[in-house]
């Protein structure tokens, strides 16, 4: 009878183990990420404090992920427009539109030309030329966060155009046979170009403070378990 218990007893102990892992290291990921948003939001603070423009031709043939302000003079390219699905605006969702973008003298570039709203059909806005020669000028930065990689990046949704599930580069560069910067541009809203936007470098995705609150909880889980295994295994039948 006492082996049978304590044999109980191991495989309560091991269960709780892994959950207790499991708890701790989604309650860690969670922490990473809040600290990863926190740090981003700090540097995008700093730039946007001082808005010292670099050339847009020399950053964007830089490989760095980091934000910088930047300017610079250049064409969209005749390529389709890409449109990022399930982006929200307060209580709306739509689309966000991106465009190629060739600096002079650098590398072509997505730039992020503001968010637009999809009427209850889900049809897509029309793809407006944009002929001609541009500058430009914004936040430079990493692309939004791609989030699970589920089903293909894109679909081809006709009239020039795109629909995008989420944004990788190294994808969409293979799909438009071009050599795309790691960055993308997010243009200052004071340009009279584009649609409704913001600076926000976290759009459609949870604040830090959410991230923490969830690792919290993940933390409480983990502890909640430890004491209920020890109680469980100090009670008599």
């Amino acid at each position: 009878m006492g082996a049978r218990r304590m044999k109980r007893r191991v495989a309560l102990w091991l269960f709780a183990a892994v959950l207790v892992a499991g708890f701790c290291s989604l309650g860690t990921w969670q922490w990473h990420r809040a600290q990863g948003k926190q740090a981003l939001l700090a540097a995008q603070a700093a730039v946007l404090a001082q808005r010292r423009a670099e050339p847009l031709a020399t950053l964007s043939r830089q490989d760095a992920t980091t934000l910088a302000w930047t300017a610079g003079h250049g064409r969209f390219l005749d390529v389709p427009v890409l449109l990022l699905d399930n982006q929200r605006r307060g209580d709306a969702v739509g689309v966000r539109e991106l465009r190629v973008f060739q600096p002079d003298g650098g590398r072509a570039l997505l730039v992020d030309l503001g968010w637009l709203a999809l009427p209850g059909d889900r049809t897509l806005p029309a793809a407006a030329a944009l002929p001609g020669e541009h500058e430009l000028d914004g936040l430079l930065g990493p692309p939004p966060s791609a989030g699970l990689a589920l089903g293909p990046d894109h679909t081809d949704a006709g009239a020039g155009r795109w629909l995008l599930t989420r944004v990788e580069l190294p994808a969409l560069a293979g799909a438009l046979h071009l050599e795309l910067a790691p960055r993308v541009l997010r243009l200052d809203p004071a340009v009279p170009l584009g649609h409704a936007r913001d600076l926000d470098p976290l759009p459609n995705t949870l604040p830090p403070e959410r991230h923490r609150g969830y690792a919290v909880q993940w933390f409480g889980l983990a502890f909640a378990t430890v004491v209920t295994t020890v109680f469980l295994s100090l009670r008599r039948r």
